[in-house]
Order: C-alpha cells, then sequence, then structure tokens
C-alpha cells in the first residue's frame, strides 16, 4: 500500500513511502507523525491517498493511538464494543474480537487490571471491529517497559501477520525498525530513506538518518587525500591521534574536506588468531573502557584518543583476547565496513 500525502496545518509535510507488513516510520519528536497518522485516519484535512476524501466513519482504518485510550470505566469486552454498532450481538461480536487476539479471560477486566501489553491487544480488538484494511499505530512502545518490550510487539506482529493487514507504527524507538518488515526514515518533515531494516540500517543515507537508527560509532575526520589506482580514499582522524583511516575511493570528496563517518560495532574487528589473516586494512589502537556482558555476547567501549569506540563481540573471543578494564588493543576497522557522508567543503 502507497502513502502519499500533503498536509499543510497544523504543520506543512508530505510523506510518500511504501506500506508492506509491519512498516514502522521512524523520526524524531515534533517531525509530524502522529499528525500523518490523523491525516489518513480522516481526523485532519489533508490531501493524500488512500482514504482521500472520504470522511472518518468511512475510512477502513483501525487506529491505535499513543498510550491506546481504552475507557478506564469500561471492561476490557465493553470497550471493544464501544466500536461496534449497536445490537443485540455486540456482546458476542466483542468477545470474538478479543478471542482472536487471545484475551477472552480478561474480557471482564478493567484496563487498570491489564498489563500494557494485553491492554495494546484490547485498543487491537478494537481498531479491528472496523474490518480496517491498514492499522495505525502510535508509538506502540511507549508505554511499554523494556523488560517485556521485544515479547509484546513480537506477539502483536505476529497478530497482524496472521490477521494478513498491512500497519504503519511510527515510533522515534529506533529498536522498533528491527522487528519492522519495511523501514522509512522521517527528516525535515520528509521521507528521506525507506527499505527493509536490513538495507537501512546498514547503509543509512546521511549521518541524520545514522542518527536516527541509533549508530553509536559516528565520528568527523578530514580527507587527506586519494589514492586513486589503489582505488583507496584517506581520512584522517584527529581526535583519535591522527589515525589514517582507508576507505573505498570517493573521488568526489576533496582534500581537507571535513566528513562524517561511521562503522557498525560488529565491524571492529579484534586481531585474528590465525597469522596468515592478520591483514589489518585500519589498525587502530585503543584502550578498554567499559565492558557490557549481554551473555553470549559483549559490547566493549574502546577509548581512541579522546573518542569512544564500541565493538561488539562474542563472548569467547573477548574471554581469548582478555579483555579487561584498563588492557591495550589493537583493533581492524575494515574499509568496506566504513561509510562517510561529506559535511562541508575542503578548507572547513
Amino acid at each position: 500500500m502507497r502513502i502519499d500525502y500533503r498536509i499543510d496545518r497544523p504543520l506543512r509535510m508530505q510523506a510518500c513511502f511504501e506500506v508492506e507488513g509491519f512498516t514502522v516510520l521512524l523520526g524524531q519528536s515534533g517531525e509530524g507523525k502522529t499528525t500523518l497518522l490523523r491525516a489518513i485516519a480522516g481526523l485532519l484535512p489533508a490531501l493524500g491517498e488512500p482514504f482521500g476524501g472520504l470522511p472518518p466513519q468511512h475510512r477502513a482504518v483501525g487506529y491505535l493511538p499513543q498510550g491506546y485510550a481504552l475507557f478506564p470505566h469500561l471492561r476490557a469486552w465493553e470497550n471493544v464494543a464501544f466500536a461496534l454498532p449497536r445490537g443485540s450481538q455486540r456482546r458476542t461480536q466483542a468477545l470474538e474480537l478479543l478471542a482472536r487476539v487471545r484475551l477472552v479471560h480478561v474480557a471482564d477486566h478493567y484496563p487498570t487490571a491489564l498489563s500494557g501489553g494485553q491492554q495494546q491487544r484490547v485498543a487491537l480488538a478494537r481498531a479491528l471491529a472496523r474490518k480496517p484494511q491498514l492499522l495505525l499505530l502510535d508509538e506502540p512502545t511507549s508505554a511499554l517497559d523494556a523488560a517485556t518490550r521485544d515479547e509484546v510487539m513480537a506477539e502483536l506482529i505476529s497478530e497482524m501477520h496472521e490477521f494478513g493487514l498491512p500497519a504503519l507504527a511510527v515510533s522515534h524507538d529506533p529498536h522498533l525498525a528491527v522487528l519492522a518488515d519495511r523501514v522509512a526514515v522521517m527528516s525535515g518533515r520528509r521521507i528521506v530513506q525507506q527499505g527493509t531494516p536490513a538495507e537501512v540500517l546498514s547503509r543509512p543515507a546521511s549521518v541524520e538518518v545514522a542518527r536516527l537508527l541509533g549508530h553509536r560509532n559516528l565520528f568527523s575526520a578530514r580527507v587527506a587525500g586519494h589514492e586513486s589506482e589503489a582505488g583507496i580514499t584517506l581520512l584522517q582522524w584527529a581526535a583519535a591521534n591522527d589515525t589514517i583511516l582507508r576507505l573505498p575511493l570517493q573521488p568526489e570528496l576533496a582534500a581537507g574536506q571535513l566528513v562524517h563517518w561511521m562503522i557498525a560495532p560488529t565491524a571492529v574487528r579484534l586481531p585474528s588468531s590465525k597469522p596468515e589473516m592478520r591483514h589489518s586494512d585500519n589498525p587502530v589502537t585503543a584502550r578498554v573502557e567499559t565492558l557490557l556482558n549481554l551473555g553470549a555476547s559483549y559490547q566493549v567501549a574502546l577509548r581512541c584518543g579522546t573518542e569512544r569506540l564500541w565493538l561488539a563481540a562474542q563472548s569467547n573471543l573477548v574471554r581469548h583476547h582478555g579483555l579487561e578494564p584498563g588492557s591495550d588493543i589493537t583493533v581492524d576497522l575494515r574499509s568496506d565496513d566504513l561509510l562517510c557522508w561529506p559535511t562541508g567543503h575542503a578548507g572547513d
């Protein structure tokens, strides 16, 4: 399903992107994400498709607002029934919808007696009562604690796939993008990148997108020059003791130009235990600051000059190299794993 909307009030914005399966629209607060959902639902004046020109009651959308907006004085089944036409079958129909989200056993409970995940599924059942062609979710993780967020969202997304309904969730939480079928990124009140999570997360189109996606290893450097015959561009990372970094040739970058660059923590490599594989594109000497034990893996904070470089590695590798706070290590930043974007011109 293609979303194509132009909004003038209460703010000016334009959004054009594809919704496939569970799609996440990612952007900072103030970008107009909720405004877009309200426009699609017909609650704000806007020009666009789908549903353009239809009154709200005739739009085949199910809307889950932030916080779910359940009526606290109504039981779960009554909240669902509120969206159903009047008639003697309302309770039966509401219970059938609760059964679809596996919540019949709490039909007579009030919202305060339900967990955050259960409240979300009651709101989903209420949205399904409209027989929607599109589900709209506003910040679906905002009312969930970190311990249950993944489980609740995985179950919710699984249910949406079972129903065969496309869903658009807007969020500022980059973690939600990992669970999506498709991601669109909004910056400057327009769509700046879209694709699968793997595509967008691995190749962000700009440093702004990289920040929105939660990438940690974002730094500045200057272009030191090019080795055209070798197909290499050289960066001088001044904050890390003037370390020279090699990356695939980018002839459009001028010598002296300031750039942003990034590398994923998983692409920061520890030295190989095999001598024949110890070639290093970009050896960087660092000191271990902090180790975060995640069980099967570690997140390791390395101090490189005045910068902090994050490394993600399996626990057995961390133990093999004897990493501990204060120890020194030389890591490799593979040239193919470095991304960079210009920020200005030569001499800036």
